[in-house]
């Protein structure tokens, strides 16, 4: 079987899904875009219609009834009416994140998904990069010990304009919010992928480029229910030409890890001074499956998998609710000057 696929929105991210599959060599075809710049979409379609099999539809239901599958890759506030309406039509559903703008709403659509019962994923991309899922299981290792700090910092130019050719993130009626929500609710994810879950937070946030309530920087203070204790600085800077970039320092009783770049790139471990290793490229891939990780790989593929096959997807609605909670929260500290939010239990997703 062969999965059809249609595209709401034709922006960067929809570019980089649709480039994902072409790659991954995706048993399914993309056969409608809708994007309300017509030129965006006619963009999209020149350079992923192959046989020219792919139209551009004015309507976005036209693009759900042709297709088996949905890719929902518009602005944040857009999300939520148009997965209702891919789920209304029972077809299987791959929402960017953050799925919604609030929690609240969030929740509300991992309902409409599991009451349609569609396969349903979200694009929480990071917990497929192998140099993450390195970082994981060398956490695991006995000879690590407990955890006892991580220090993350995530920097993007601001992406308003720029290299996005868009404008909406900075536009709150259509993002909800900025760097925190829009790029690192990725981050507050991993976090606890890596780490465990977050038993508390305190956060700070500031506006300089003036977009309004579009923050471009937040710090975040975190405690962790296992022990142990964590920055994250999230931050929208003009820096023409850097793009994106993470850097992750973690120091346990007994190692120092290091990750950097903005998908793991390098990663670095050190149980004694001067007597590090350093892992990079396929070699993480090599490393990750000698400790026993099984990686996912590429996410696009596997959704469609999940679409012939009728399994779960992986990471799916429920599984983001978690990261959601966690930005609210953050969003609650910063509004209250900086006052400590506990965080309830996770589900165990």
């Amino acid at each position: 079987m062969t999965v059809r696929l249609g595209f709401l929105g034709a922006g960067l991210i929809a570019h980089a899904h649709a480039a994902s599959l072409r790659t991954g060599a995706a048993a399914a075809t993309i056969v409608a875009v809708h994007d309300p710049d017509r030129a965006r979409a006619e963009r999209f379609a020149a350079t992923f219609g192959g046989d020219g099999g792919l139209r551009i539809l004015d309507d976005p239901d036209a693009v759900i009834d042709a297709a088996d599958a949905v890719y929902v890759c518009t602005w944040t506030a857009a999300h939520p009416d148009l997965v209702r309406r891919v789920a209304a039509a029972g077809k299987a559903v791959f929402c960017e994140k953050p799925l919604a703008t609030t929690a609240a709403v969030a929740e509300d659509m991992v309902r409409t998904v599991e009451a349609a019962g569609v396969v349903n994923q979200v694009g929480l991309v990071l917990r497929s990069v192998p140099g993450f899922a390195l970082v994981r299981a060398l956490l695991r290792l006995p000879e690590s010990g407990r955890l006892s700090t991580v220090v993350f910092r995530d920097d993007q130019d601001i992406p308003v304009g720029n290299g996005y050719g868009s404008t909406w993130r900075g536009d709150k009626d259509k993002a909800g919010a900025g760097t925190l929500l829009e790029h690192s609710i990725h981050d507050l994810d991993l976090l606890e992928w890596l780490c465990g879950p977050v038993a508390s937070l305190s956060a700070y946030q500031d506006n300089l480029h003036g977009h309004d309530g579009i923050e471009d920087t937040v710090s975040v203070s975190f405690r962790f229910r296992s022990g142990g204790t964590g920055v994250l600085c999230s931050t929208w800077h003009d820096v023409p030409g850097r793009g994106s970039n993470r850097r992750f320092e973690l120091f346990t009783e007994r190692a120092r890890i290091e990750a950097e770049g903005n998908a793991a790139e390098s990663v670095s471990w050190e149980y004694r001074a001067g007597q590090g290793e350093r892992s990079e490229g396929a070699d993480q891939i090599a490393r990750a499956g000698a400790l026993g990780v099984v990686l996912p790989g590429n996410p696009d593929v596997a959704f469609v998998e999940s679409v012939r096959t009728g399994r779960p997807a992986y990471p799916d609605f429920r599984v983001v609710l978690r990261a959601h909670l966690l930005v609210d929260a953050v969003y609650r500290s910063a509004a209250a000057g900086g006052a400590a939010i506990t965080l309830p239990e996770p589900d165990g997703r």
